[in-house]
């Protein structure tokens, strides 16, 4: 991605818009928040109450238990980056190859680590299971059908990326064939996008994005009633999925993300900073490492308030170390897998896949 700043009033380019690495670091911290709450009681991995989990206010357990809906935020942030990433790399092999790059490496490591140890721990599904079915969720999952197939996903919050998939193979084919000239060869894939919304509510916010993308249009509210107003309709947002339907918290998510885009509002300049970046630059393996964390410490803490040690001293603790130690583990991740691993894949595939690009084309 260039680095070069957007050109206010035009479409998306490309460029690197800091508030958007930093709402993907708020994202992904929603989803860890999320299950903060629900890991305590055991619900997350089939393990029986009681859980660690102390008693809350009714009113914060509300508050923490939105935390999941942080994958509608991930929606809008691919929307928003997806179209300009097609554009830039010219043909749909490059735009794929790319894609792959991106998402595979993390979730295969992880993948391949929890068919094997599942087995020895007797994770979930794991246990008893044949080597029929386990060939077949493992597949299944690995190729992301596994909902479309009725078998168990094995990495919890991995179920996303098949909507990811979905949406970068309809988005794809959509433009391709509205920019070869067939705009009605296109209409059945619109149509076919429109029931995907009716369906599954929830892709709706990759429309959001996308409507970005495709306009210089941004909400401009500075300073401190900007993050205010921009804190209000995040809260609406997650209060709507909640509480309603997720076509109603679209409206607040709208302009949330508009004021997102707009470098000098309050809200852009409030998720532009470093701590932030840095934890935006980690999401993607902080989103899908994270539950192998606290797994261990999830197992730990079942077995101490068993013992008679205090629910509030180990949740915590819980949260203390989980959060350290999911950070720490996904930095790792990153820099492992996501740069070192990715760029050892990228050049050993790409000089046999596609022919050398000349000086200054960019991908």
């Amino acid at each position: 991605m260039s680095h070069a700043p957007h050109q206010p009033g035009a479409a998306y380019d490309g460029s690197f818009v800091p508030s958007v690495q930093g709402l993907r670091g708020i994202a992904a911290l929603s989803v860890l928040m999320d299950h903060f709450y629900d890991m305590p009681k055991g619900g997350m991995y089939d393990i029986p109450d009681p859980g660690f989990l102390p008693p809350l206010w009714l009113w914060l357990q509300s508050v923490i238990n939105v935390g999941g809906h942080g994958v509608e935020l991930f929606f809008m942030i691919s929307g928003f980056l997806i179209p300009a990433s097609l554009v830039r790399h010219g043909s749909l092999p490059r735009f794929f190859f790319d894609r792959v790059l991106r998402i595979m490496p993390v979730f295969v490591v992880l993948h391949l680590a929890l068919f094997v140890v599942g087995p020895i721990v007797g994770y979930k599904f794991f246990r008893g299971i044949d080597l029929t079915s386990y060939l077949a969720v493992f597949a299944a999952n690995l190729f992301f059908v596994q909902d479309a197939l009725g078998l168990p996903i094995a990495q919890q919050n991995a179920w996303t990326l098949t909507y990811e998939w979905a949406f970068y193979i309809w988005f794809a084919a959509t433009f391709s064939v509205w920019r070869g000239g067939g705009r009605l060869l296109a209409a059945p894939l619109i149509l076919l996008g429109v029931a995907c919304l009716l369906h599954w509510p929830i892709t709706a916010f990759f429309c959001i994005g996308m409507l970005y993308s495709a306009t210089g249009f941004r909400i401009r509210i500075p300073g401190r009633l900007g993050l205010a107003v921009g804190l209000a309709c995040g809260a609406a947002m997650y209060a709507s999925l909640v509480l309603f339907h997720p076509f109603v918290g679209l409206l607040p998510g709208f302009v949330l993300f508009g004021m997102v885009l707009a470098p000098e509002s309050g809200l852009g300049k409030a998720l532009s900073v470093p701590a932030l970046q840095y934890v935006g630059k980690i999401s993607y393996s902080l989103y899908l490492v994270h539950p192998f964390v606290l797994f261990p410490l999830q197992v730990i803490g079942l077995k101490l308030v068993a013992a008679g040690v205090d629910r509030w001293l180990l949740w915590a603790a819980f949260i203390g170390l989980g959060l350290a130690m999911s950070l720490v583990a996904s930095a790792i991740s990153y820099e492992l897998i996501e740069v070192r691993l990715r760029r050892l894949l990228d050049g050993a595939i790409r000089g046999m896949v596609f022919r050398p690009l000349k000086v200054g084309q960019s991908v």
